[in-house]
This record gives structure tokens, C-alpha cells and sequence, in this order.
């Protein structure tokens, strides 16, 4: 008996944050609309950016081409809360926070050793077909850089 109760209290609160992230704006497949964005020259592009649950977190996914036109890929598993989760495969940064403003608004800093080199807010549109990134921060090469990035949803 102790042990369906158990598998039971699991099963909801994994239920829970399904749903919970479900109605989440931000998740789901976003494609780079290269002609509205605004990148800095030489800058690496995110093509596609992926949000999915993964358990009780989000897992990020983000596929793209660095500054040589190489392809690269970075993910982050970690919660919409503040806190530092470690990034997996990218060259720039080893932590990622994200924080919720709203339902369609998320605050984020990029961290190398610890120290901030990148920030900014994604907003998704009132329709939820688009989404635009802001980000300011500081290059591989130590060059100060502000990007304006537009995706569509998939």
C-alpha cells in the first residue's frame, strides 16, 4: 500500500510539471528568421532553438553555426528560476540562468568561470508565433556586442 502511494505522489507531481510547462510560451521549436534579426558581424547564429520537459526542468537545445560557419550545438537542463545550471557544449559560456518576468518574458545570463559575459530577455509575441532575443555581453575575442535575434515557432 506504502508503495502505490508512493508511485502515485510521484506519477502527479511528474504530471504536474508537464502540464505546468505545457502552457509554457516558450517552449517547442523556434527557427532563426535571419532576415529580421540584427547580428553583430562575425557573429555565431542559433538556427534552431529548442525548449522541451525534461522531469521537473526544461531542457534547452540550440543548434548553429559559430563565426567560422562551423556547426555547433549547446544544451542546458535547468529551471526558469535565477539559479546557475551548467551548459554542455558551449565554447563561450559553462552556466546559464534564466529567470521568469512573465508568461511570455524570460531574463538569462550567459557565465564563463563564474562571471557574467552575456545577458538579456527573450519575448515571446502575444500570438506566440514569434519570439525576439535581446543579448548584450561580451565576445570570445573580448568585443563588446549587442544582438537582436527573431525566431518563429515550428
Amino acid at each position: 500500500m506504502r508503495a502505490k502511494a508512493i508511485i502515485l505522489t510521484v506519477t502527479l507531481c511528474f504530471t504536474e510539471a508537464a502540464l505546468c510547462f505545457a502552457g509554457n510560451a516558450h517552449m517547442g521549436t523556434w527557427k532563426l528568421k535571419e532576415a529580421k534579426s540584427e547580428l553583430s558581424p562575425g557573429a555565431p547564429k542559433n538556427h534552431t532553438v529548442v525548449y522541451e520537459v525534461a522531469g521537473d526542468k526544461v531542457k534547452v537545445t540550440v543548434d548553429g553555426t559559430d563565426c567560422d560557419g562551423k556547426p555547433t550545438r549547446s544544451e542546458w537542463t535547468g529551471k526558469f528560476d535565477g539559479k546557475d545550471y551548467p551548459v554542455i557544449g558551449d565554447p563561450n559560456s559553462d552556466a546559464r540562468s534564466y529567470t521568469t518576468i512573465d508568461d511570455r518574458i524570460l531574463g538569462f545570463n550567459f557565465k564563463r568561470r563564474g562571471k557574467r559575459i552575456a545577458c538579456g530577455r527573450i519575448e515571446v509575441s502575444t500570438d506566440g508565433k514569434s519570439r525576439k532575443v535581446t543579448m548584450a555581453g561580451i565576445d570570445s575575442k573580448g568585443k563588446k556586442f549587442i544582438s537582436t535575434t527573431v525566431y518563429y515557432k515550428q
